[in-house]
């Protein structure tokens, strides 16, 4: 046994825990993954779909949870805490508690014949309360791990009469269980686990509303949370996905939602805000509306949309939808005109006091710290900070206060879904860093599935179509699609099911090609994009050829752009399945080639995250190369003194300078440009410039962390008159004192600048926080001067919160502006002057300023083009900057394998989100750098040699540089692993010589017969 163990525990099993436990068994670690409750999937699993993508929230989660289960190196412990933990960083022994289950997880097949006949019924905690269920059950439809527990023993009436007499009372799930899973003897365990670290990722409790007397939760029935409302939207909730008022099931025309129930209130204790509410209120707006027609409103303080792409939909709100959103704060909730209606009484901006009558009125409630995490944090020694949450600092985001335990998710701290797992990777790759040495020594292998030989055989097809919750059973009529494409030839087995991707669901896929001899398997359900891996998968453990598989995609490209149409949306869903039956018969197995991995890695940017990245990696033992083009390391970060929460960034960056240069794995080269690159995943070489001189570079995997930098506007006389600066500018001066900046009475600082404009509509998420430092720096260095900050809405989300409410204690006055009445900066005589328009007074006000500050627009790089297209990698929609490849599945991943993204380069962030996303970026590139041999190939483009002419248009158009060019042959040849199979070439080859595996001519042709017929 080494010194250090190559085990980690990860406590808590929702989103965040199981990105963890998968970046850590990717890397070589074997993973116990604990969860209280009896599946993984935390809140993620009850919502009905995610902000701003409006994806199907269990249709991101089912691959995660499925993927997570069928780990041969993650061991889920349900039913379970973490209790005691003995020892250090590297070898703890683990104590854990776990509850009996009373069913055998290895026999019950969840067909539910138990619950069926269970008399004692509950409130279902799943479904909020809405509605009842059976003690013995399942915890929703696509549970990881798929079995069913006694989750009320103290109700059981064997459990509590029968076994303390003897007889043999009830046993009716016993008895109607034809797989004799009923286990009795099943009891409480304590045990120990030897791990060498320990993440904590245990989630958040709901803030209880019934506090606030005023908001009539809990007395007026159509008053409900925020996540009971998710419920009420939810195909698989009490309603299935009817919006009707919980007091008469009849439909809600009107509905409202009142934001910071909660959170902002020190009154009750959250003085934070909770980061989440305004998006999730927002979407779920915009899906209520989807359901029939609705008014939606919105009652707010500041909506806080800072998040990537987030702005964007606010604006769609807003314009498209008709939501009305109200500015206000007081509320008070009564009965309405009838029993079934809610009455909100609120004050407008103007003051003047309103009645409105709703159907349901919904409370986005904010998140608490989780109560059993406070009490294991506690146990275990980790420190709290003043919220209740894991006490973390600015440079070390997902540490806690005892060494070798980690934290990430919203037991750091309130945040959104992509936060939460970028900060699971980040975690998982500070554990895989204090592991290194261990790395590889406790993992287990699979045996591969020997695969069927099904050439020369009769297509047999079996076809699978997803109900998809109300994504698609609600405009698509699944049932006449199975039963139309029954008929279709070569189809064998055709059904229906409710969430396709389900666990329950894949393995029943499973056994049925093998039942009925399967060769060819369909799924009519959402995007490959996110699933097809997950199917692939599936088909491969059953021993068929993965690429013996095809999609039929009838979320987005019908039920989604026809909802208002069923009719129409029935019989497209018919024809894409039939085209994707037709295309299954001509289907072929394809392979795969392996290629071996380099094990050294290329960070590209020598800023904060940068250089985190190449530490993380460094430390866990990978050579790496990191290229800054300036002279010096530090980045944006040597413009920046001292951040909202009080650390020395200069301190700090030097520290972080002096530990790059002392590590030996690390090579830096600064003055470097990058001038070319090939290769692929496991292989790239890079070559740069420095000093006039080219270098090659090989390397396995690539981190592009390349910062960003300030807008410098070209309003408000920024540029014309010197007293006008930029916040960074502002900063400075106020940091080093300056004669001015100590002579100054009036502080001016104008927010939004640059930002949330038609030309940049993103929200550069940092300059409401810049702006409150700059107001208290101003206030520390001249306590008489006047500091006044002009906003559009105040976003100091999370803790950073607790700041502005600081600053307007210590009088910092905060006047809104709307868009249409921006500030005015005039110059009269050598007299600086902003005059604004405060829409809430409906005054205008007109001050003198010694100095303006701007709190400009965060901008992508100038040579973020010039990196995307050598690294084959592209920009987004907001503002420019790198596009992830999913923003919630794998916001640090590109679409291109092994090249990953860290910091403003993929766009606005604070210093620690910038921290967090570099150890994040190191830990993904992690799971490729540990691998010795990688897959590619499959479904890719080919030359037949004997058809090319040799005229090279496809290795013109190749996007990829996947296509080379044989001189001595004079054809033309393909790098499998390099090519994406986007088609290219197969389309631009005059003599059809370049054709594309799984996409024939003969393949394409029948698939277009199958749409005409």
């Amino acid at each position: 046994m080494p010194d250090k163990i190559g085990s980690v525990m990860v406590v808590g099993g929702g989103i965040a825990g199981v990105q963890a436990s998968l970046d850590l068994a990717e890397a070589g670690y074997y993973v116990y993954l604990v969860e209280a409750s009896t599946a993984i999937g935390g809140t993620m699993a009850q919502l009905d779909k995610t902000f701003p993508t409006n994806d199907c929230s269990m249709c991101i989660l089912s691959p995660k949870l499925v993927e997570c289960d069928r780990h041969p190196n993650i061991e889920i412990i349900t039913l379970a805490n973490l209790i005691d933990l003995q020892g250090e960083a590297g070898n703890f022994k683990a104590t854990v508690f776990q509850k009996p289950r009373y069913v055998d997880a290895d026999k019950c097949v969840a067909c539910g014949d138990c619950a069926a006949k269970c008399p004692v019924k509950v409130s279902d905690e799943f479904n909020e309360g809405l509605e009842i269920r059976k003690i013995i059950a399942n915890k929703y439809p696509q549970a990881v791990p798929n079995t069913y527990a006694i989750t009320h023993p103290e109700k059981c009436l064997y459990l509590t009469k029968g076994v303390q007499t003897g007889k043999p009372v009830c046993l009716l799930c016993q008895k109607a269980c034809g797989k004799d899973a009923i286990n009795w003897e099943d009891k409480e365990k304590t045990f120990s686990l030897d791990v060498g670290a320990v993440i904590l990722a245990p989630g958040f409790d709901e803030f209880d509303p019934k506090t606030i007397k005023t908001l009539g939760y809990g007395t007026l029935k159509n008053v409900v949370t925020s996540i009971e409302f998710e419920r009420i939207l939810s195909a698989s909730g009490p309603f299935q996905g009817h919006v009707v008022r919980p007091s008469d099931h009849q439909e809600a025309k009107k509905v409202a939602w009142i934001q910071c129930v909660g959170s902002r209130d020190r009154s009750i204790g959250c003085s934070y805000c909770s980061s989440v509410c305004c998006t999730y209120a927002i979407k779920e707006a915009m899906i209520a509306k989807e359901h029939g027609e609705m008014d939606a409103t919105i009652f707010f303080m500041d909506m806080r949309t800072y998040g990537k792409g987030f702005e964007a939909y606010y604006n769609r709100a807003q314009e498209e939808t008709g939501i009305r959103f109200i500015r206000s704060r007081s509320f008070e909730l009564g009965p309405g005109s009838s029993e079934h209606t809610v009455k909100i009484r609120y004050s407008d901006e103007g003051g003047e006091i309103k009645h409105e009558e709703f159907d349901i009125v919904v409370l986005s409630v904010g998140l608490r710290p989780s109560s059993k995490a406070m009490e294991t944090a506690k146990r275990i020694g980790v420190d709290l900070n003043q919220h209740g949450f894991a006490a973390t600092t600015t440079s070390a985001p997902v540490e806690t206060s005892r060494p070798g335990v980690f934290v990430c998710g919203t037991f750091h701290g309130p945040m959104d879904i992509p936060t939460a797992v970028m900060q699971a990777s980040a975690a998982a790759s500070g554990a895989g860093t204090l592991l290194a040495e261990a790395r590889g020594t406790l993992v287990k292998s699979e045996e591969p599935v020997a695969e069927m030989d099904v050439s020369g055989q009769e297509p047999r097809i079996g076809v699978f179509v997803c109900h998809c919750g109300i994504n698609i059973g609600s405009t698509v009529d699944v049932p006449s699609v199975v039963e139309y494409i029954k008929n279709a030839p070569n189809v064998v087995y055709a059904e229906e099911n409710l969430y396709s991707c389900s666990s329950d669901t894949q393995d029943k896929i499973k056994e049925i090609i093998l039942e009925h001899k399967l060769n060819r398997v369909v799924v009519a359900s959402c995007t490959p994009r996110t699933h097809e891996p997950l199917f692939r998968a599936t088909c491969a453990s059953a021993g068929l050829n993965p690429f013996l598989f095809e999609m039929g995609n009838i979320r987005e490209h019908c039920s989604w752009v026809h909802m208002k149409d069923k009719e129409a949306a029935t019989a497209k869903a018919k024809e894409i399945v039939n085209r994707a039956v037709a295309k299954a018969r001509l289907l072929e197995p394809l392979q795969t080639v392996t290629i071996g991995v380099n094990k050294d890695a290329l960070v590209i940017g020598g800023g904060i995250a940068g250089m985190n990245a190449a530490l993380d990696l460094a430390n866990q033992g990978f050579k790496v190369s990191l290229v800054e083009k300036s002279d010096q390391l530090g980045g944006m970060a040597r413009r920046i003194h001292v951040n909202l929460e009080g650390m020395d960034v200069g301190a700090y960056l030097d520290g972080l300078i002096g530990a790059v240069n002392a590590n030996p794995n690390i090579t830096v080269y600064t003055g470097a440009k990058i001038t070319d690159v090939s290769g692929y995943v496991g292989n790239f070489i890079t070559t740069i410039d420095v000093g006039g001189q080219p270098k090659d570079i090989e390397h396995g995997a690539v981190i592009i962390a390349i910062g960003g930098k300030e807008l410098k506007p070209s309003e408000y006389l920024y540029g014309q008159d010197d007293r006008v600066l930029t916040g960074l500018e502002l900063e400075a001066e106020l940091v080093k004192g300056t004669d001015r900046a100590k002579r100054a009475k009036n502080f001016v600082m104008i927010n939004c600048v640059g930002s949330r404009e038609p030309d940049r509509v993103y929200c550069s998420r940092i300059c409401c926080s810049e702006s409150v430092k700059n107001a208290l720096k101003a206030k520390a260095l001249n306590p008489d001067a006047s500091v006044y900050v002009l906003y559009r809405d105040m976003r100091t989300y999370s803790f950073k919160e607790d700041y502005y409410e600081e600053a307007r204690r210590k009088g910092v006055i905060f006047l809104r502006y709307d868009p249409a009445g921006k500030p005015v900066v005039s110059n009269a005589g050598g007299n600086l002057t902003v005059t604004v328009t405060d829409p809430i007074l409906g005054e205008t006000f007109v001050i003198d300023a010694d100095l303006v500050g701007l709190a400009a627009a965060t901008l992508p790089p100038d040579d973020s083009r010039d990196i995307g297209q050598l690294y084959k990698v592209c920009g987004d929609y907001d503002g420019g900057f790198f596009l992830e490849a999913h923003m919630k599945l794998r916001p640090v991943d590109f679409a291109t394998d092994g090249v990953f993204v860290a910091g403003l380069a993929h766009g606005p962030k604070f210093i620690e989100e910038s921290i967090a996303q570099a150890r994040a970026a190191a830990a993904r590139a992690a799971t490729v750098l540990t691998k010795d041999l990688l897959v590619g190939g499959g479904a890719v483009a080919k030359v037949d040699k004997d058809k090319c002419s040799g005229c090279r248009i496809c290795v013109t158009v190749c996007p990829y540089s996947a296509i080379s060019f044989l001189e001595a042959q004079n054809v033309a040849e393909v790098n499998e692993v390099l090519c994406k199979g986007c088609g290219t070439c197969a389309a631009a080859c005059p003599s059809h010589a370049a054709e594309h595996q799984g996409f024939k001519d003969e393949q394409l042709f029948a698939e277009i017969e199958a749409f005409l017929v």
